[in-house]
């Protein structure tokens, strides 16, 4: 199970993100609302814990963004604010639950539990694709091979399921913008070299023999020794 967490001081981020951890939790944390938007334009999340006071962008405004986005992550909102008025705001605005500061860690991990059981948390069909050593999975943007695993954002995945399914044939430039990027997006042949060198690194860390080799000016294929 995968949660961000997205929590301005950074004592309290690092100690509930070492707790999450060592009960099991997949944690990517996030120190203001912008960076929280980030992650959620290229990771999937079970849950989404959230502060209120933020900088930059404040944790209603995140709120707000994500579902107007169609995100429909369970979402607990901490804040030191606990009058009934600020609890209404943030269920109106689609928050599933609500913990004001302090709190046990105990009565969080017990929120996180009962939102995973929620009935309108639907549990995703299984889409995994074996490609000789590796295997991908689309519903958890993970990338594994063997015992070892490496999460993918977004576009990775795009880009590494139109190389796989390409058969080893060369996927043009064009192909891959067109594939990764919407229409509004900026992006350019640099774009598409950082996210195939992220790609790289993570086919070398969870020690893949499939190699993405590259054909100037014409585009990427997938090599398997």
């Amino acid at each position: 199970m995968k949660i961000l967490l997205v929590e301005d001081t950074e004592q309290l981020n690092k100690a509930l993100t070492t707790i999450l951890k060592r009960n099991s939790y997949l944690v990517d944390s996030a120190f203001d609302g912008e960076e929280a938007l980030l992650f959620l334009k290229d990771y999937q999340y079970d849950v989404i814990i959230l502060d209120i006071m933020l900088p930059r962008i404040d944790g209603l405004e995140v709120l707000t963004r994500a579902r107007a986005q169609g995100i429909q992550t369970p979402i607990i909102l901490l804040t030191a604010k606990s009058t009934v008025e600020d609890k209404i705001t943030g269920l109106d605005l689609g928050a599933d639950d609500y913990l004001p500061k302090p709190f046990s860690m105990e009565e969080l991990l017990a929120r996180i539990r009962a939102l995973s059981r929620r009935k309108n948390v639907t549990i995703k069909e299984n889409k995994e694709i074996t490609y000789h050593d590796i295997v991908v999975d689309e519903n958890n943007l993970l990338i594994k091979c063997g015992d070892k695993s490496e999460t993918l954002s977004r576009k990775e995945m795009q880009i590494i399921l139109l190389l796989i399914e390409n058969k080893g044939n060369v996927v043009s430039l064009d192909t891959i913008t067109k594939s990764a990027w919407d229409i509004e997006s900026y992006s350019t042949s640099e774009n598409v070299w950082v996210y195939i060198s992220y790609l790289r690194k993570k086919l070398e860390n969870i020690g893949s023999t499939i190699k993405i080799k590259s054909i100037r000016y014409q585009g990427y294929y997938l090599e398997n020794k």
